[in-house]
């Protein structure tokens, strides 16, 4: 015979596995501070200017 689960803990426990992946991402996309996110947008647009600088005309 198989093992005794109690249901309502066995859903419990997958709806918690799936707010914590939420949660996760959730985290990589709003918890930065407002420096880190400057930092990421000038280095962006500083990549972005050096290929532009690059680039050839056709």
């Amino acid at each position: 015979m198989g093992d005794v689960i109690n249901l309502n803990r066995f859903r419990k426990g997958r709806d918690k596995g799936a707010r914590a992946q939420e949660a996760d991402a959730n985290r990589r996309k709003f918890g930065r501070t407002k420096a880190e996110r400057t930092a990421e947008e000038q280095d962006e647009a500083r990549h972005k200017a050096l290929l532009d600088g690059a680039k050839r005309e056709d």
